[in-house]
């Protein structure tokens, strides 16, 4: 279909179908319809036939609207802004205005008030009060309540208005963790991209890890195993794209300066397992201690890990089994008792247990950190320790 190509009685301006700006804005034509019945966030033109034609006002209000949504504003707050957003930007109509564009903007404006104030208790939760003050506080200089458009000589809030009242990066991992879901669920590859480097950049690597990606794909893990397949693109996406951040941070390997240095630390998945996506997440902070890996893809055959152990006699080996059923205790005690060097100054490696899979198994001599950051600080010690 040509979407350019205008219905009679329409601006050239106007020949946006509902199918191509979804595909524009990267969401789907059944949210568009959603938005525009729940917060009127509507088109104010149709076609004959009453076909949906969106004008670049329109696209603009929702552009607002998903930018918003994707840092994690709840829809309704967003919806609300994104209208404040474009009435402060239009110049008033002239008196004899007869396209009955601002009629449309107003019949648009009183739908997402009447459903805003139906939804208020929800939006209520969801904004904090900075943001809540914003658009419905109390008192002689309070403003319109919760949905209402203010129609007051006095300015409405911008959408970085809304967005600046949220709580300080402090406080605001719950925000970046529905901004980043948001995102995955469009299956908006930019914005998840762009939100998974903002949170590494705001708290480093390994709370970014813990706090931000690990939850966020344990929540599209659980929205999967609760409909079917319907999250399974969801995941995907999301995982690849934590995988190609993770990636980013990692430095490439350097050969030790001195031959007699300590061994790398192997990062290993065991056989039957393929969740690296933790052992990713290791070797890049590993690789941004200076402390030299060898990372091995996922499901390594037993014999291979053997063989991999004896030839680069690493300083500690790290398993990761995400299920009980791939954590073999024997294969990680096998890789414990493995010797390498000559007689008299013999070695053996540090073995790190990592995963839910090994719950409940304790190691004689091998440590399980809790999370990235004891990893990190137990692997750097056991380096420094064999220098």
């Amino acid at each position: 279909m040509d979407v350019t190509r205008t219905e009679p009685g329409l601006s050239a301006e106007a020949g946006l179908t509902t199918g191509a700006l979804a595909r524009r804005l990267g969401v789907s034509p059944t949210t568009l319809r959603s938005w525009e019945r729940r917060y009127g966030i509507g088109p104010a033109e149709r076609a004959a036939g009453r076909h949906r034609r969106w004008t670049p006002r329109d696209v603009a209000m929702l552009e607002t609207m998903c930018r918003l949504t994707s840092a994690g504003v709840a829809p309704a707050e967003a919806a609300r802004a994104a209208r404040n957003e474009l009435a402060a930007a239009t110049p008033p109509p002239a008196a004899a205005d007869s396209s009955g564009a601002g009629t449309a903007v107003a019949g648009a404006s009183a739908v997402g008030a009447r459903d805003d104030a139906r939804d208020g208790a929800t939006t209520a939760r969801n904004v904090p009060a900075a943001a809540s003050a914003t658009t419905s506080g109390s008192g002689p200089e309070a403003g319109p309540g919760p949905g209402a458009v203010s129609m007051s000589a006095s300015p409405p809030p911008s959408a970085s208005e809304v967005a600046a009242a949220w709580p300080p990066p402090e406080d605001d991992i719950g925000q970046e963790l529905r901004g980043l879901a948001r995102a995955a669920v469009r299956l908006d590859a930019p914005a998840v991209e762009e939100r998974l480097a903002a949170a590494v950049a705001r708290h480093g690597l390994a709370r970014a890890w813990q706090e931000v990606m690990v939850p966020s794909l344990h929540a599209v893990g659980r929205k999967w195993a609760s409909a079917g397949d319907r999250y399974v693109e969801v995941e995907h996406l999301l995982s690849w794209h934590v995988s190609t951040v993770l990636r980013r941070h990692t430095l490439p390997p350097v050969a030790p300066p001195d031959p007699a240095a300590p061994g790398p630390v192997l990062l290993a998945c065991v056989p039957g397992e393929q969740h690296t996506l933790p052992l990713e997440a290791l070797n890049a902070g590993l690789s941004q201690l200076g402390i030299p890996t060898r990372m091995f893809a996922g499901a390594v055959p037993a014999e291979a890990l053997s063989v991999a152990v004896r030839r680069l006699g690493p300083a500690a080996v790290v398993l990761w089994a995400q299920a009980r059923s791939t954590a073999s205790l024997a294969l990680a005690q096998h890789v414990a008792a493995t010797v390498w060097g000559v007689k008299g100054a013999r070695s053996q490696p540090l073995v790190v247990l990592g995963g839910p899979g090994w719950a409940g198994r304790p190691g004689h001599g091998m440590l399980r950190p809790t999370g990235l950051a004891e990893a990190l600080d137990a692997l750097s010690a056991a380096h420094r320790h064999r220098s």
